[in-house]
């Protein structure tokens, strides 16, 4: 059994491109052995503050009840990612950047000792070996152009966490001509077997 994890954060609905995008991608890279975890984060995923920082770095036998129940959500998320062999990312550009809950997804998974530790030669990501394949729209910003100040730091942030075998496919563009952004959207998921 595999497991895929889809991240979904366009609040676009139906409309969304990198929704559309993401369901090709697990519809392609799933077999009847594959177990599916969908987490919608443009439904709500809570911001990290002074005290969710407190409760999960706080010992757990002194931790509140009010601190185990941040941990427990907290976990939530950290057990989906771990527990993933693939990850499917919608990526919607939002201002030339990541969309507000995929940052905060990010925030709430960068847990020093978790997904990530710091040696005498930096820092080692403890999430390695999995696949994560980023689905992009954008409607004109260019896949590593000089405003695209959201792919970089995606990337980054999956490294930092041990995940560097990242794949990009991109309906970029989309105002200068959609159906040529979709095409090359196509392509790119038609390389890539399942």
């Amino acid at each position: 059994m595999t497991k895929l994890l889809r991240l979904d954060a366009s609040f676009r609905g139906d409309a969304s491109v990198s929704r559309k995008l993401t369901e090709r991608l697990v519809a392609q890279l799933s077999t009847e052995k594959t177990e599916v975890t969908t987490r919608d984060l443009s439904k709500g995923i809570t911001p990290i503050d002074g005290a969710w920082l407190s409760a999960v770095y706080s010992p757990a036998e002194t931790r509140t009840d009010a601190q185990n129940e941040i941990v427990a959500q907290a976990d939530i998320l950290l057990n989906e990612l771990r527990d993933a062999d693939t990850l499917v990312i919608g990526l919607p550009i939002y201002n030339f950047g990541v969309p507000a809950a995929l940052k905060t997804w990010f925030d709430q998974l960068a847990r020093k000792g978790e997904t990530f530790s710091y040696s005498e030669n930096g820092p080692k990501g403890h999430l390695t070996g999995k696949k994560a394949y980023v689905a992009l729209s954008s409607n004109g910003t260019e896949l590593g152009g000089p405003v695209d100040f959201a792919t970089a730091w995606v990337r980054h942030m999956l490294g930092f966490f041990g995940i560097t075998d990242v794949t990009f496919v991109a309906a970029d563009k989309i105002m200068m001509g959609a159906d040529e952004a979709m095409a090359r959207a196509e392509s790119a998921l038609d390389q890539i077997a399942a």
